[in-house]
């Protein structure tokens, strides 16, 4: 079902913001607690971050292919290999946040001026089949909330497992 353009203006506005609320919900980890994980193949608040970098720089392309490329393919990845073959602990975090501010302001500025005609172009992801512009918007515009989530809930576990007796 196609979006109006009321709603894609509200995805598009709530895509802006993302990286607000990534940079408010990394503010409040302390320092002491950025490679803490809260489990097993669970990722540390840096490794969130990392990924919300790389994710971004994915996003960007993505958007990219399907505005401007013939019969688009989107290639996924394994992003749990990523953090752990890109060594995301060893990752400069500065960095990670500043690749989110920028790919996501300089795609916020694409999307504002793609032609109308992008938004019912479909593409053709390597894991999920079916892939259209819309779906991508959809995706994307709550990602960086999804992980300022994640981050505030590491927070709160690494919070309770340093005030438990024997924490």
């Amino acid at each position: 079902m196609a979006l109006t353009a009321d709603q894609r203006e509200a995805l598009f506005q709530r895509y802006e913001g993302g990286p607000v609320l990534l940079r408010d919900a990394f503010a409040r980890v302390p320092r002491e607690a950025w490679k803490w994980r809260p489990g097993p193949d669970r990722w540390s608040v840096h490794e969130i971050v990392c990924h919300c970098a790389d994710s971004e720089t994915n996003a960007a392309m993505r958007i990219r292919y399907l505005a401007a490329e013939e019969n688009p393919v989107i290639v996924g990845y394994d992003q749990a290999r990523w953090a752990r073959v890109l060594d995301y602990h060893h990752a400069r975090i500065e960095l990670a946040l500043a690749a989110v501010d920028v790919m996501r302001a300089h795609t916020v500025n694409l999307l504002r001026h793609l032609p109308e005609s992008v938004w019912s172009i479909v593409a053709t992801h390597t894991e999920s089949g079916t892939y259209s512009a819309e779906d991508w918007l959809t995706i994307y515009a709550g990602h960086l909330e999804k992980h300022s989530g994640q981050i505030d809930r590491n927070l709160a576990a690494w919070r309770a497992e340093e005030t438990s007796p024997g924490g």
